[in-house]
């Protein structure tokens, strides 16, 4: 999902398909509207955050239905920029946050994440 995202924010293509291959429901909202509002005002996405997932919680623990996802993302090499002029958006810098998201199997039996938080910088 966040490779897709991070795709996606270069151009702030808030419609991107590759959007909905991971994410879903609230996730897929929260993407979806961040990416849109960074196009409305003009901001483009460089670089990628550097993730290590690891798995919190298995729901059910014998059948998993539900897997909670904790990590601590690092956003130094993932800035905004404004699109007309190739400028740092703002003087904020980037840096380490604590992540939790919810992932979930759906119907079809591929899992996507429903549901993330990205805490304050420094959370982790």
């Amino acid at each position: 999902m966040w490779a897709d995202y991070a795709a996606a924010a270069t151009t702030s293509d808030w419609q991107s398909p590759k959007l909905s291959q991971y994410a879903t429901g609230l996730a897929l909202s929260t993407i979806s509207r961040g990416l849109y509002a960074d196009h409305y005002n003009g901001l483009v996405s460089r670089g990628s955050p550097v993730l290590h997932p690891s798995v919190s919680s298995v729901d059910p623990p014998n059948d998993p239905t539900k897997v909670m996802i904790t990590d601590c993302g690092d956003s130094s090499h993932w800035l905004q920029y404004r699109a007309d002029n190739g400028q740092l958006a703002d003087n904020t810098p980037g840096g380490r946050r604590l992540i939790n998201a919810t992932v979930q199997k759906q119907a079809d039996g591929s899992w996507k994440v429903s549901d993330f938080g990205v805490h304050d910088l420094g959370s982790c």
